[in-house]
């Protein structure tokens, strides 16, 4: 089967420029749509899946600003590139600031836009940020089940609120680390916005996207002539962070040259553009992410030991899915109500046993994993509940109590000798145990989780129980049985 063409959109009032775009990047295997204004843009992604924006700044009825934080919020992880002519510049600088990806100037270069395309088509699929900020943007900081926009009330994530709490409003660098898909942008943002730093630029750069020639010009920026494609001078991640937060992901992908120059601009806080000799001197907070074990990338000789130490000031290792087994039922009804509003369907739960199953997986690719496969279970849910047969191969055929209970076996036991048949074996009545323990601590956090859900709505309704009902996407009968069932009576929510 062939692979699936990337979807770039294209808006732009010239309509000879659709055309040389759309030319030039279907020439390129890319699946290419028009639109003539923003507000026809907007129309567009509402029905159709984009994985690339490329618009104007100056249109008539939407302008490109407005698209852009549009487009954003319908989807934080679609890259948005900004046309520029030379006079708006500044406005380019400040779109890359609000959260565009990056900007190209007019008259612009084939091969400028062909490496802007891939670069931030490969950022896409290298994003874990699509879960991290949905969270972030779904949750308040004052609920009990979320602080900081992170979702969770296990020990693992209160000791994280701690550090975020110490941390946050200083300008120490922060080096985050932990498994892929645990959400290390969203620490990332929770430490930008809870700092002094909240209402400056928070700006992201994903190492792995970048190609190695071009990393330098990335962070530090080139002035015209530079190189083959530098028609116009262009300011780096440094410059656009300055007065914010440089959020450095995949920071161990940093090639072994760069990484020196990086060091200098950590200690010194200055630098020179590719091509020129003017030093510019900028207040940066850093904080840097890895999946890889940066102390065995020294002893092998690709990471330097003076950085790492630059950069670990303050460390902060985040668990992985399987150690924080009790988040995933809030976590689950998160998703769910995700999708419900993306994929316009109706589920209202998930049936016990699909739940103890989702509890007990070892979860590889951690919260990012869940959100694949809640999103996959909506989408085929033909009741109003995910059943078991709703969830992917991979969690039905490789879970189930046992896999909970070997996260919780000690690596001593691993080697002893097996009891005989005939004598009783202590370690299975322990692993029981454990396996019913979880089962009662997932069910009384989906318990409070479904308590605080209806108490809210009914709150936002004034104890309306129809509109809640409406609101939480049940029939008002069902809402009925289940207040009843946690004993919430409905003459205790009534307005007053």
């Amino acid at each position: 089967m062939l692979p699936e063409k990337k979807q770039i959109l294209v808006v732009d009032d010239e309509a000879n420029l659709r055309r040389v775009l759309s030319a030039q990047l279907g020439r390129d295997g890319y699946e290419v749509h028009t639109a003539e204004d923003g507000e026809e843009a907007l129309a567009f992604l509402k029905e159709h899946h984009i994985d690339l924006v490329i618009t104007d700044l100056r249109m008539p009825k939407v302008d490109g600003m407005d698209l852009l934080r549009a487009a954003m919020r319908d989807d934080p992880t679609r890259p948005v590139v900004m046309l520029t002519a030379h006079g708006t510049v500044d406005n380019a600088v400040e779109a890359l600031k609000t959260g565009a990806f990056d900007y190209i100037t007019k008259p612009f270069d084939q091969h400028e836009v062909r490496l802007v395309v891939r670069k931030a088509l490969r950022t896409r699929d290298l994003a874990s940020a699509d879960a991290s900020r949905d969270v972030a943007a779904s949750a308040s900081p004052r609920e009990g089940s979320a602080r900081f926009g992170i979702i969770g009330e296990s020990q693992p994530i209160h000791d994280l609120y701690a550090i975020i709490e110490r941390v946050s409003d200083t300008p120490t660098t922060v080096l985050i680390t932990g498994e892929s898909g645990t959400g290390k942008e969203l620490v990332a943002r929770a430490l930008h916005e809870n700092s002094g730093r909240r209402d400056r630029p928070f700006i992201k750069v994903n190492c792995a996207a970048i190609p190695k020639d071009l990393m330098e010009s990335e962070l530090f920026g080139y002035e015209r002539g530079a190189f083959t494609g530098a028609v116009a001078s262009k300011p780096g991640r440094f410059e656009l962070a300055s007065g914010g937060t440089l959020f450095l992901d995949e920071i161990g992908e940093i090639p072994n040259e760069m990484q020196v120059k990086l060091l200098r601009v950590l200690q010194e806080s200055e630098f020179e553009r590719v091509g020129g000799i003017k030093t510019i001197r900028v207040d940066v907070r850093l904080v840097a992410a890895t999946n890889r074990d940066l102390k065995r990338e020294i002893g092998a000789g690709s990471f330097r030991e003076d950085l790492f130490y630059r950069l670990n000031v303050v460390s902060i290792a985040l668990p992985a899915l399987r150690e924080r087994r009790t988040d995933i039922p809030p976590l689950v009804s998160y998703f769910i109500a995700k999708f419900n509003a993306r994929l316009r369907k109706s589920i209202e739960g998930v049936e016990p046993d699909a739940l103890e199953r989702l509890a007990s997986y070892g979860w590889p690719g951690n919260i990012r994993e869940l959100e694949n496969v809640i999103e996959r279970a909506v989408l085929f849910a033909d009741g109003a509940r995910i059943r078991l047969e709703d969830l992917s191969e991979e969690v039905r055929s490789n879970a189930g109590p046992s896999s909970a209970v070997a996260a919780s076996v000690p690596a001593s036991a691993e080697g002893a000798r097996p009891p005989s048949p005939s004598s009783p074996d202590p370690q299975q009545g322990e692993s029981a145990s454990i396996a019913d323990g979880l089962k009662e601590q997932v069910k009384a956090a989906m318990s409070k989780l479904e308590r605080d859900l209806i108490v809210r709505a009914l709150k936002q309704t004034q104890g309306n129980v129809t509109h809640a009902a409406r609101l939480l996407k049940i029939s008002r009968k069902g809402l009925q049985l289940k207040m009843k069932e946690l004993g919430l009576r409905e003459r205790e929510h009534e307005p007053t």
